[in-house]
């Protein structure tokens, strides 16, 4: 993870005194909130034009995604790394490609 992104973050809650409402619980539901705003600019389309809105909620997902690996010390690129390993070995080329089938369904 970029580190003046992560202490860009960081800055911007602690001057705020925000840091105090930043539980685990509270950034996953603001996450999920966050979420549902970027899946309603898809509501009763499939594509959305509003790419400016876009990039906004989805940074917005991002931004407390990083929070909460902060919040409980994960390392981003390494909870990535194996998360990435462990997909390979349940979805192993052979078997997924082209296919959308959940790993236990195969």
């Amino acid at each position: 993870m970029n580190q003046d992104i992560l202490n860009k973050i960081r800055n911007f809650s602690k001057e705020r005194d925000w840091d105090q409402f930043h539980s685990g619980e509270n950034l996953a539901k603001a996450l999920i909130i966050e979420a549902a705003e970027l899946l309603e600019l898809y509501q009763w389309k499939q594509e959305t034009e509003k790419v400016q809105e876009l990039k906004e909620e989805l940074a917005d997902v991002f931004l407390y995604a990083i929070m909460i690996a902060d919040c409980y010390g994960f390392e981003i690129d390494k909870i990535i790394m194996e998360k990435l390993k462990k997909n390979e070995e349940k979805y192993p080329v052979k078997k997924a490609y082209g296919n959308s089938k959940k790993y236990n369904e195969y």
